[in-house]
């Protein structure tokens, strides 16, 4: 089981920037975000991913404002977002995998190790 631990949430008005890290224990095929706009009610939605070969994909909601990356010496994640939006607000989960058979993104159901999640707040 891969230790997911995020950081770097908070509170920013809409057009400012964050950038979320997900230090883990040990990287994976495929390692990403999820986030969920409302705690118990809803879906995960798929943020932005990246495989073990730095292959990077990301929502269509999120493309051009967020960017994933991944730094294998400090065994970190991130997630530098700007230009954010109310929209953008919720809890963002850190999550990995192997089953390279898989996708890297696709259904929150396929990951089987999460962070415990950090919240992000867009002020209009």
């Amino acid at each position: 089981q891969v230790q997911l631990v995020e950081s770097g949430g908070g509170s920013v008005q809409a057009g400012g920037a964050l950038r979320l890290s997900c230090a883990y224990s040990a990287s994976t095929f495929c390692m990403g975000w999820f986030r969920k706009a409302h705690e118990g009610v809803g879906a995960h939605e798929a943020v932005a991913f990246m495989k073990d070969d730095g292959t990077a994909t990301y929502a269509d909601s999120v493309k051009g404002r967020f960017a994933i990356s991944k730094d294998n010496a400090k065994h970190t994640l991130y997630l530098q977002m700007s230009s954010l939006k109310p929209e953008d607000t919720a809890m963002y989960y850190c999550v990995a995998k192997e089953k390279p058979w898989q996708p890297c993104g696709g259904s929150p159901y396929w990951y089987n190790d999460w962070g415990q999640g950090i919240l992000v707040t867009v002020s209009s």
